[in-house]
């Protein structure tokens, strides 16, 4: 069951691995400054990254081999291990750092932290095991909305709880950042990733998607013309629209990007 709060105004930002990749080689990284300019307009942000490149270097460095199925990341102990201290040690606290130089009052949580996300072990589309994998299957707001009400800018890591928190989970970072754009009833829930729409037709550029309904996104997803990676980003921006925020917008992380999705400029998932 979803533990929500009324903040009609909220702004969930999901900031894809590749899309901070890129954003790393540059001097500077531009959706951090617009999250930023947004906070200090009166904005209340929430923000959700991934890590998955950073991830898989870190496996590779210890030897350990990543195996993917339909997009997720299969899990072992040892994978759980890398991945935690990358999402939570690593790459939230470096999000949490530079958005501190910007002036904002940023606190980095992971999903863990006072059980906000909890979760069941998931299966692959075709019953495969994925290991340490887990299914989102309760969001608890409570921490989130105590630090925007306090004014400070909750930076999320996508892990979750085990029902009786004896051990976490890797979660999607989509679907987790889906899953508390639903339960917070964001005014927009924004996907920032490597590619500006998502494509009809995945080998030609110009076949990019303006908008779909919830139901729309979820079957599209499911289908061949939707590569692994897109899968779950689609899945989660209709998981997010169907369930409480009244928009989803998939967009790349060019210079004003969230502005430039919510004029329009993404593919938007939201109800007919």
């Amino acid at each position: 069951m979803h533990m929500t709060h009324g903040y009609a105004r909220t702004l969930v930002v999901k900031y894809g691995g590749n899309a901070m990749a890129r954003a790393r080689a540059a001097a500077a990284d531009p959706l951090l400054a617009e999250v930023a300019t947004l906070w200090q307009a009166g904005e209340a942000v929430v923000l959700i990254h991934g890590g998955g490149p950073e991830i898989d270097a870190a496996l590779a460095r210890r030897g350990i081999t990543t195996t993917r199925i339909a997009g997720q990341r299969v899990t072992d102990e040892a994978a759980l291990e890398v991945t935690e201290a990358v999402l939570c040690g690593s790459i939230n606290k470096r999000i949490v750092r530079e958005l501190l130089a910007l002036g904002v009052r940023a606190a980095g949580v992971s999903g863990e932290d006072a059980g906000t996300l909890i979760a069941q072990r998931a299966l692959g589309e075709n019953g495969e095991d994925l290991g340490l994998v887990g299914e989102i299957v309760a969001v608890d707001t409570r921490l989130i909305a105590t630090l925007l009400t306090a004014g400070y800018l909750p930076v999320v890591a996508p892990l979750a709880l085990a029902r009786h928190a004896d051990h976490a989970y890797n979660v999607n970072a989509d679907l987790a950042a889906a899953a508390i754009a639903a339960a917070l009833h964001a005014r927009a829930f924004v996907l920032v990733t490597n590619v500006p729409r998502v494509l009809r037709d995945p080998d030609d550029s110009a076949s990019g998607i303006d908008r779909l309904t919830p139901d729309e996104a979820a079957s599209f997803a499911r289908g061949n013309a939707c590569r692994s990676s897109m899968k779950p980003k689609l899945l989660a921006a209709a998981n997010a629209a169907r369930e409480g925020a009244a928009a989803s917008f998939i967009c790349d992380a060019k210079r004003d990007a969230i502005a430039s999705a919510l004029r329009g400029d993404a593919t938007i998932v939201s109800p007919p």
